[in-house]
């Protein structure tokens, strides 16, 4: 009788561990974020380097959680609500609403066009409100949480500003400059031209992008610093087209955002949910769109 022995299976499919898991479904839940219109199952796994039966067992997960759907007709699968009610359900709890909404609002109507504001998550700067201040004309009005360049962006410049000339450059260098061609014809493509940007906004007190995000768009931001630890909480920036919101009318609403950022300042250290983590400031990470 021939001898049995057994053999032991090998799976090379890192999503078999908790972690390597965990690390996809994150993946598939960031990647759908961005793309509201949704994307078949191989354009998932193409666009993350996964395995199409590791991606459809992730993507069967979350749809039996509530997390994703898939439109029958096209077949491509799209995010739920239940990710937003999430956050609303924490901004609500936190405060947000109550305490910084209205200073958001009250700065978009004097300013006539949009007032975001971020705050610091982590190694993140996540945008949690916004207000429309524009009601005629182009409207400037991006999709929260995309990820922007610290080198070209009117809110990375502000909270850059707040670090040692090593400390910025150490975070833009990790994440790259932002390149002329896929920005704003102005946008800082070397360390000499990022370090006099930033003296520039330290001297003033704020930040401007002119036609450093993208061509047709200015911005100007002022960083929200935590009045009893002096780290930087978040910014609350302006933004809108560049035949509008010109240099000249940012001088103008320059004091109205700076009012705003130590009120938002005083509103955010009133509620712990949304301080910043004590003793951190030196990594913090910028994800803005102005």
């Amino acid at each position: 009788m021939p001898r049995m022995t057994a053999k032991a299976t090998v799976t090379n499919d890192e999503d078999s561990s908790p972690s390597g898991l965990l690390e996809r479904t994150l993946r598939v839940l960031e990647l759908l974020a961005a793309e509201a219109q949704g994307l078949q199952l191989y354009e998932i796994a193409d666009r993350l380097a996964m395995p199409r039966s590791a991606t459809h067992r992730v993507l069967t997960s979350l749809a039996e959680q509530g997390y994703v759907r898939q439109q029958r007709q096209q077949g491509v699968y799209q995010l739920t609500a239940k990710i937003a009610s999430l956050a609303f359900s924490f901004l609500s709890g936190s405060g947000i609403t109550d305490l910084a909404q209205p200073i958001i609002d009250r700065l978009a109507r004097s300013a006539g066009e949009l007032v975001r504001l971020a705050l610091i998550d982590g190694r993140e700067m996540i945008w949690v409100a916004k207000a429309q201040g524009s009601q005629f004309g182009l409207r400037y009005d991006p999709d929260m949480g995309q990820v922007g360049r610290l080198s070209c962006t009117a809110s990375g410049h502000a909270w850059l500003a707040c670090l040692s000339d090593d400390d910025a450059m150490a975070l833009v260098d990790k994440q790259g400059f932002g390149l002329r061609k896929d920005y704003g014809p102005k946008a800082p493509e070397t360390r000499a031209a990022l370090l006099k940007a930033l003296r520039e906004t330290r001297k003033r007190g704020y930040s401007t992008a002119i036609q450093t995000y993208a061509p047709w768009m200015n911005s100007a931001a002022a960083a929200v610093i935590d009045p009893a630890t002096g780290e930087v909480a978040g910014a609350v920036v302006i933004a809108g087209p560049h035949m509008r919101l010109t240099e000249a009318r940012i001088g103008e609403l320059s004091p109205l955002l700076v009012d705003a950022a130590r009120e938002l300042a005083v509103a955010i250290a009133a509620s712990p949910a949304l301080s910043p983590p004590r003793g951190g400031s030196g990594s913090f990470f910028i994800s803005p769109t102005s």
